[in-house]
């Protein structure tokens, strides 16, 4: 058997690994090991834990399991996928306690790989024992257990290898509470990182879909999250000045295009901006790249009689809620380069000259919509008004180099029309699915895939009172984010008229907290901000606290405000 100082010594000199014989849940960590993980959430108690540690693997400890897979979901989105957060559940409770944030990775398509513990071999199926890999598999890529320890290396490589291809999701590999009592030799492991796995369109289609898209009189692109996947921004780009198309983003897709580019009209979500709607509308091409166009209550709807150009990865989204007169299959990336080609070898392949006309009427519209919003973004009320906090915030920190991701509910409808979003993965946009407290792990995840940006999640009074307690583990584990609160003492985003009874008779919406003093009890730099003169300072104040290693939460007191940019 493996001992503590073998492992240790083993991975100082890789080589090694195949002279060793282990069992079943030390394979699990080796494979890891060589994929390259550094650290993986946890609630104890799971087998792995011990054994990626032995290995080198940092476990982080959250205080429930959805903030931990909310950590790992944001870590994979920063990275793209190429890089795949990782949590581990105890058997029973901490499955079932998991499967809200797995639901909502699954809705966003986010690859996370889950390892849930689950009970001996001779127990599983036996009712009522709980079983990740059947109740998962409604909510997951693909969902199995390790029956035999020599497997290990078989099925992490199916795992990893449904992480890295086609449209990404959760997948769960499930690990028996005896797998650690079976040994596996050096001649059963033998494992390879997989490569990741991309597909490019059916040549005839692209070219019927260039044709499409170069007679077009008034093209859109909708641009969804599979651009930022696959790290094309730059031939979305390429694409959009050739063509003096302009861009919407989906609310996933959100910073695939830079948002201060003349040709962007800005985030197509359930709040949008004038630019989204007076463009779509008047469209009559709709070019979707990366993007499932899936109708939801958090995506604007695409207006009948346009024609769709839909390339997508995932052909089970191809005419599932919109008739795709040009469907693609195949990574974005790879498409929009097909596209790029085509365009060349086509008799109209010139770059067209900058349309003046065009980008001036993209800013009019911009300056419209700002302009009447401009009371709510400068207001001096007190209590504050939210879109005031956002809008001084924005100022306050360097857009470049800042990772910003919201909550659900009236955070995600104030924040993401107005925050301006520049780079690549500047910006978390979620909403397929809308679990409160989503926020604050998706953060901690974030700035441990780049630790050298400003982390900023906004959350609401709701949010913070779900998974509040998580912000010791940020404090713990030295994860120097910063959480906006907006406190409002109520469900803001819940209007009156939907309960007026239960807000009557039992003031239904109403909520209560001083979250400062809690994040202050809890370890955390804090404030309480009255004044929206105060919003810069307490932003700057933050953010050193940030700078020296410190979490940083910002109560403001704000006033309710449910009127959201909608069309």
């Amino acid at each position: 058997m493996v001992t503590k100082s073998t492992l240790v010594a083993r991975f100082e000199n890789p080589s090694n690994i195949r002279s060793l014989v282990m069992d079943g849940v030390t394979a699990i960590a080796n494979v890891l090991k060589l994929e390259g993980v550094e650290w993986i959430g946890c609630m104890p108690s799971n087998p792995l834990i011990e054994a990626a540690a032995i290995a080198g693997i940092r476990p982080i400890v959250v205080r429930q399991e959805r903030t931990g897979i909310h950590m790992a979901d944001g870590f994979s989105r920063i990275n793209n996928g190429k890089k795949t957060g990782i949590f581990l559940m105890q058997a029973g409770p901490g499955a079932e306690n998991a499967f809200g944030g797995v639901a909502q990775a699954y809705a966003d398509s986010v690859p996370i790989l889950l390892l849930p513990a689950g009970a001996s071999r001779r127990r599983s199926n036996t009712d009522p024992v709980f079983s990740p890999t059947i109740s998962y598999q409604s909510i997951t890529k693909w969902a199995a257990q390790i029956n035999f320890a020599d497997r290990v290396p078989e099925l992490m490589r199916r795992a990893y290898t449904h992480l890295r291809s086609g449209k990404p999701g959760p997948v769960l590999l499930e690990i028996p509470g005896d797998l650690h009592t079976e040994e596996i030799g050096e001649e059963d492991f033998d494992y390879e990182p997989p490569m990741i796995l991309r597909t490019a369109g059916d040549p005839e289609s692209v070219n019927k879909a260039v044709d499409a898209l170069l007679s077009a009189k008034r093209p859109v692109i909708f641009a969804g999250q599979g651009v930022l996947y696959s790290d094309a921004t730059q031939e979305l780009l390429t694409i959009a000045e050739h063509l003096q198309i302009p861009v919407i983003t989906t609310l996933e897709g959100k910073s695939a295009f830079p948002e201060n580019h003349p040709l962007s009209l800005g985030i197509g979500g359930s709040s949008t901006t004038e630019a989204v709607h007076e463009f779509l509308n008047a469209s009559d091409l709709v070019f979707g790249i990366g993007v499932s166009f899936t109708k939801s209550n958090y995506t604007v709807p695409i207006p009948p009689g346009k024609t769709i150009i839909h390339a997508t990865n995932s052909d089970s989204d191809i005419n599932k809620d919109y008739k795709s007169h040009h469907p693609i299959v195949g990574d974005a990336k790879l498409v929009l380069n097909q596209f790029m080609e085509g365009i060349r070898n086509s008799s109209d392949n010139a770059p067209r000259t900058p349309d003046t006309e065009l980008t001036t009427k993209i800013q009019q519209h911009k300056q419209h919509w700002l302009d009447q919003w401009m009371p709510r973004l400068t207001s001096d009320e007190i209590p504050i008004n939210p879109y005031r906090v956002i809008w001084d915030i924005m100022k306050a920190v360097d857009l470049d180099n800042t990772i910003v991701t919201h909550e659900s509910g009236s955070s995600r409808e104030q924040v993401t029309p107005f925050w301006e979003a520049r780079a690549p993965r500047s910006f978390i946009g979620w909403g397929k699915s809308t679990q409160l407290g989503y926020s604050l792990g998706l953060a901690f995840g974030a700035k441990l895939a780049s630790p050298d940006k400003q982390v900023i999640n906004f959350m609401g009074d709701a949010a913070f009172g779900m998974v509040g307690l998580d912000v010791e583990t940020a404090v713990r584990e030295g994860i120097p984010i910063t959480t906006i609160v907006m406190n409002n003492y109520t469900m803001g985003i819940y209007a009156n008229s939907r309960m007026p009874t239960a807000i009557e008779r039992y003031n239904t919406k109403s909520l209560s907290g001083e979250f400062s003093e809690v994040a202050k009890a809890l370890g955390a730099y804090s404030e309480k901000i009255t004044d929206p003169s105060e919003i810069i300072p307490a932003m700057q104040r933050a953010r050193v606290a940030n700078e020296s290693g410190k979490y940083a939460l910002l109560e403001f007191i704000t006033v309710e405000d449910g009127t959201f940019s909608k069309y």
